[in-house]
């Protein structure tokens, strides 16, 4: 047969287990504390030394793309600049050429004229000679 159980001792035996339950939770809550303390005194210098390094590596990195946004801007102005100067050059070069060509037509007409010029009074000048030669040659 079954033992009959007073009342009195369920409640001891629940009282009891409850206390049991109070010191896992206390002996728990102890070793939270002791693992956290742990894991803080392990870590907290190393984080703590990462966060000034990242702090300054993060200035760094945005010093950096600070510079390199200005000379991208830099660029792209000198890129412009050059490509509006190559332009110009390309252009001056041309009308260099362009207008030493002219001139030296003009330079070359000029001459073919004045040189036609003297070379139609030179003919009759040749045909006198010739004359005259002609004439000494008889008096021979």
């Amino acid at each position: 047969m079954w033992n009959i159980i007073s009342e009195n001792e369920i409640r001891s035996q629940i009282s009891a287990k409850e206390d049991q339950i109070t010191r896992i939770e206390e002996e728990a809550a102890k070793k939270e504390a002791a693992a956290e303390s742990e894991v803080n005194g392990e870590y907290d210098s190393k984080i703590s030394s990462i966060e000034s390094n990242l702090s300054g590596e993060q200035s760094k990195l945005d010093e950096a793309a600070a510079k390199a946004a200005e000379w991208t801007a830099k660029r792209n102005e000198l890129s412009a600049t050059v490509k509006n100067m190559t332009k110009e050059h390309k252009m001056l070069v041309k009308e260099k050429q362009k207008t030493l060509k002219t001139k030296l037509k003009v330079i070359a007409s000029d001459k073919k004229i004045k040189i036609k010029a003297i070379r139609v009074e030179i003919k009759p000048l040749n045909k006198e000679l010739t004359l005259l030669a002609k004439a000494a040659a008889k008096e021979e």
